[in-house]
């Protein structure tokens, strides 16, 4: 009988084991604060936020036998990130916001950090350097770089691309979710200046309210359009025993019982995750921070989540009901159905904007004038523009003010504007700067000068740009030096009018010093290394910051540790 049991338990564990190669990357319930595909600022998530209890220092361990094939340390982004490659299924996990590595990785980056003179470094390793076992502690939960609270960034990547897949794939047993996804508004859109709805080129969107029953509350607007039109959605997801919100897997639009649309964010190609800004209605995007899907597919937009009919496009052009229906549905095949209705009604189209230039999506676009000119190549745009600029005569900044288009359309990857000045005094010509103003505010986009002008790179049209300077070096604080010693680390505080800090470097008796620095904090330290600073001695640091415009501060102090 007891050879019977351990036989079945040993049957059980290898089928288990062939369902899932992986163990779980953390020894505590897998509750998640992200999921896989969440819409984010130009990108998509590209794998789960586990939570780790509201603290940091949580163990993370190997998901099997394998190999630590990259190691990235960084003030943003991911922070300190451990890629962990498995030969067997040639996949890789990524571990992102973590506060510390294990011992043994922990003492190899600060190696290669203290050769290259840099807390930033990005080291690709090879499989004989540092090999792991399934359940190996490889680093501690934490909460640095872009991270809004402590957890695990957690991703899995084929190894050969490195093309992200959804990690609850693997772990959909171990989290539990009945909870269907929410739809919360939805939007009607007259496209390429050839529709109209109720007789306006506007865009139309409506909330969707929960009723008390828990349905839904049907459109009481009887909504008129004639012509090319795209609908679109605002949804999010939802999980069982959590308050956050997470993205919708699946999204799927029915006209007249015909499926013309869907969408499914299965996987993540990091060199077209940018183009998540086509999927979005990105101008309202950036007016309201609401992220409404596009249920179309512009012609630039080359995302492999999409199937379409007329890549999504709907001809208006009968005067009847046309009868639209959304399906939502979550990993977990939650779903969540909501109909609605368009009236055909035939009607003007209204005018055509005028433009400044029109720009096409497949071809070299530029404009130029004799003070501005922008430059944009033909893989840039995901669509038609109606460009508009409109200039405005300042006093304040070195150049007039210009408005580059009236709405905010997002560019695949950097395009060049130059912006001519009419003030022209600096010596050093390096501490001129194109600026971003929004309001009251200004942001430093820098630029290089050139007989008069200032060429700088954007990734958005919509913005308004002039020309500034920034002459002041970064401002360099030491925080209670006299406590330095005694606390066996140094603390310095750096700041930076306009341009920001570009680099930074620290050294004690002349040998490089590694300071370190998280995004969310101006603060700069260094812990005392015994191997490199010896006790009962007079020391001299020596810290130099640099801005953007290359504007340098120097501090010197000397301590007895």
């Amino acid at each position: 009988m007891k050879k019977s049991f351990t036989l079945l338990l040993l049957i059980y564990t290898i089928s288990l084991s062939a369902q899932n190669p992986y163990r779980s990357p953390l020894d505590i319930p897998l509750i998640l604060s992200a999921n896989f595909g969440e819409l984010r600022p130009n990108h998509f998530h590209s794998g789960i936020d586990i939570k780790t209890q509201g603290v940091v220092n949580k163990p993370v361990y190997a998901m099997a036998d394998g190999y630590v094939s990259r190691i990235s340390v960084s003030p943003s982004g991911y922070g300190l990130a451990i890629y962990i490659d498995y030969p067997e299924t040639k996949q890789t996990s990524v571990y992102g916001h973590i506060n510390k590595f294990a011992p043994k990785i922990a003492a190899y980056i600060k190696k290669k950090q203290y050769e290259k003179e840099s807390y930033r470094i990005d080291v690709s390793l090879d499989a004989n350097e540092i090999p792991v076992k399934r359940g190996d502690l490889v680093a501690y939960s934490g909460n640095t770089g872009s991270s809004g609270g402590p957890h695990v960034h957690f991703e899995i990547r084929n190894a050969e691309d490195q093309v992200a897949i959804d990690p609850l794939e693997y772990y959909k047993k171990d989290i539990e979710d009945s909870e269907a996804p929410l739809l919360k508004g939805i939007a009607i859109y007259p496209l390429n200046e050839n529709g109209a709805v109720d007789f306006s080129r506007d865009t139309y969107r409506k909330s969707i309210a929960v009723l008390k029953n828990g349905n839904y509350a049907s459109l009481k607007d009887t909504i008129q359009a004639w012509g090319q039109i795209g609908i679109g959605v605002y949804t999010n997801d939802r999980m069982t025993g959590t308050t956050n919100i997470y993205g919708v897997r699946k999204v799927r639009l029915f006209c007249d019982n015909k499926e013309i649309y869907s969408s499914d964010i299965s996987s993540i190609d990091f060199g077209k995750t940018r183009m998540i800004n086509s999927l979005i209605d990105f101008d309202y995007w950036v007016r309201r921070k609401v992220f409404y899907q596009k249920s179309f597919i512009e012609p630039g937009n080359t995302l492999s989540i999409y199937k379409a009919v007329n890549n999504g496009y709907i001809d208006i052009s009968e005067e009847r009901l046309y009868i639209f229906r959304y399906e939502l549905e979550d990993l977990y095949g939650n779903q969540t159905a909501y109909s609605f209705c368009i009236k055909g009604r035939e009607q003007t189209i209204p005018q055509r904007r005028r433009c400044a230039q029109n720009f096409i999506w497949n071809q070299d676009n530029h404009y130029s004038d004799n003070q501005f000119s922008l430059g944009i190549p033909k893989d840039r745009l995901y669509d038609n523009v109606c460009f508009t600029l409109k200039k405005t005569v300042s006093q304040k900044y070195l150049s007039d003010i210009f408005e580059v288009n009236d709405k905010y359309i997002p560019l695949h990857d950097f395009c060049d504007i130059s912006i001519k000045m009419n003030k022209d005094s600096l010596v050093n010509k390096s501490q001129y700067g194109i600026i971003r103003i929004n309001g009251k505010n200004e942001s430093w986009v820098g630029g290089i000068y050139k007989d008069g002008y200032i060429s700088g790179r954007i990734r958005e049209l919509g913005h308004t740009y002039a020309i500034s300077t920034d002459t002041k070096a970064p401002i360099i604080t030491p925080i209670q030096p006299e406590r330095w010693a005694r606390q066996a680390e140094i603390k310095i505080r750096l700041s930076d009018n306009k341009s920001g800090i570009s680099s930074y470097k620290g050294t004690i008796d002349g040998e490089f010093a590694l300071f370190e620095n998280d995004v969310k904090s101006t603060v700069y330290s260094y812990k005392f290394d015994p191997s490199r600073i010896k006790k009962g001695e007079t020391h001299k640091l020596i810290f130099i910051a640099t801005d953007a415009c290359g504007n340098s501060a120097n501090y010197e102090y000397e301590f007895k540790y």
